[in-house]
């Protein structure tokens, strides 16, 4: 494997990445021995239609080929995923092209790739224009993050930036506004006006969004909660506001 390609395993991450066609999908490999299921045979025809090189293998030879036992039977061999930009405000052309409101996802050091993996899941379920990460202390878009968000990466726009802070005030100089969610917030979630072109900010699972980061939001919301426990789980409260920003925007016409 040279050092541009990466290993995807499971079938809704290989079959989202044959959908998708951002990758170059190299090779497909599928674990020999075993009735070879309708859902393996499905994405295999796809494959094959496309042209690529189909390889049945042991499964012992699978797993050592995925680095994972979770590999469904399936695996491929494909360019390392391609981020949609690494300028925020690049984001904003989709929603002028679609003629929508700009919808942007601002993750602030999400650490855990299972976190990062169902929120790209909700965040593409949700129409969100993009989701925009740091390039540093932040998990990022692994081959685990595909296969946890059931090949959601494949179809998401990730933008990957060095100051997320700047980035923030870059698209606010473009008419975004920035509600960032904290347990602290001053306004519920409910109570916010997404209609308008939205940013949202969500913080990390230890420590949540950083001071220089609130500081770049216009609004800072929270979740009420019935019982008081500490927090909720980060990848929960992201899609909690994401169905509000899209409940709001379900039947507005821009």
């Amino acid at each position: 494997m040279i050092e541009q390609d990466e290993i995807l395993a499971g079938i809704h991450a290989v079959t989202e990445a044959l959908i998708a066609k951002r990758r170059h999908i190299i090779e497909i490999y599928y674990g020999g021995g075993k009735i070879v299921s309708p859902r393996i045979t499905k994405t295999l025809e796809m494959a094959y239609e496309q042209g690529i090189a189909i390889l049945e293998v042991p499964v012992s030879q699978l797993e050592k080929i995925a680095q994972t036992s979770l590999h469904q039977m399936i695996a491929a061999r494909v360019s390392t995923y391609p981020f949609f930009s690494n300028n925020t405000v690049d984001l904003l052309d989709i929603a002028a092209r679609q003629n929508t409101s700009p919808f942007i996802l601002f993750l602030d050091g999400i650490q855990d790739v299972h976190n990062l993996g169902a929120i790209l899941r909700t965040a593409l379920c949700m129409g969100v224009d993009g989701v925009v990460i740091p390039k540093d202390r932040a998990a990022t878009a692994t081959p685990a993050v595909s296969r946890i968000s059931a090949g959601a990466l494949e179809h998401i726009r990730l933008v990957e930036v060095t100051n997320l802070a700047r980035e923030i005030n870059a698209v606010k100089e473009k008419g975004v506004w920035i509600t960032g969610l904290l347990i602290s917030g001053t306004m519920e979630i409910a109570n916010g006006n997404y209609t308008v072109p939205t940013g949202i900010v969500m913080g990390s699972e230890e420590k949540g969004i950083r001071s220089l980061v609130q500081r770049q939001c216009d609004f800072l919301c929270n979740i009420p909660q019935i019982k008081e426990l500490n927090s909720m789980n980060v990848s929960v409260a992201t899609a909690m506001i994401l169905y509000e920003v899209m409940r709001q925007r379900r039947y507005v016409i821009y």
